[in-house]
């Protein structure tokens, strides 16, 4: 596939995700400017990013440190002047965290206490070294079916894990992200995440951001509140293998 090939898959494919959002923001009674679409561009290669933005994304996702460092450098090489914000939505192992304050804008994916120290002690440490210029946004992972096998914490969890990172120096909490649980009912899960992120924002008001729906199940999402859809597959297509 030439890129002129590529250019025009990826432009029918983000105007019938557009058309989605905005018929989902239609019935919820929402206006489609209040859910930022962030594209999960993990297994495809920095070309398409390139192309995506093109178009006129800015929002990025990765859930690979060691893919998204090599990608987020081949990105800026190749549309060096375009906005861009990188999310980290995957699994993020502890030792990973001073890769990841290099180039994350935010990590969506933070579960626990120890993870949350180790990314405040790396985005203090890439501050100081110049290594970025901003504390680094963050959102609580939730895991919705009582599970720590695809990642986030316990509901129960989420007001001492936010009130730690609120105590942190360079990191801000934003809000909270999940996944809805396999073969569970997206709209059971979605409104139970609501209710988590509305208890959260009566402590913490600046945590307005809800991350849920991805390519399946973004009307549900949007229908219960998600502030950010994260969509791979509608978007980009069947998983590329890449090299990291």
């Amino acid at each position: 596939m030439t890129p002129e090939e590529r250019r025009a898959e990826l432009a029918e494919s983000l105007a019938e995700v557009r058309e989605r959002l905005a018929k989902a923001c239609h019935a919820a009674g929402r206006s489609p400017e209040d859910v930022e679409l962030l594209a999960v561009t993990k297994t495809f290669p920095a070309s398409d990013v390139a192309l995506l933005s093109d178009l006129g994304l800015s929002a990025f996702a990765e859930n690979r440190e060691q893919e998204a460092r090599g990608k987020v450098s081949e990105f800026a090489e190749l549309r060096p002047q375009a906005a861009r914000r990188w999310h980290m939505v995957g699994q993020l192992q502890r030792n990973k965290a001073r890769a990841v304050a290099r180039w994350a804008d935010v990590v969506e994916s933070v579960d626990s206490e120890r993870l949350a120290e180790a990314l405040s002690r790396a985005t203090t440490n890439a501050l100081e070294t110049g290594e970025r210029e901003r504390p680094l946004d963050v959102l609580v992972q939730v895991s919705l079916d009582g599970t720590t096998g695809r990642g986030g914490c316990a509901p129960e969890d989420v007001p001492r894990l936010a009130d730690m990172i609120t105590r942190t120096s360079d990191l801000r909490l934003r809000g909270v992200m999940a996944v809805a649980p396999l073969g569970g009912d997206a709209d059971v899960s979605f409104d139970t995440l609501s209710s988590i992120s509305e208890r959260l924002r009566v402590d913490h008001p600046e945590a307005v951001d809800v991350s849920a729906g991805m390519s399946g199940d973004l009307e549900s999402a949007v229908a219960h509140g998600s502030t950010r859809v994260r969509v791979g597959t509608a978007l980009l297509g069947g998983r590329r293998l890449t090299s990291p």
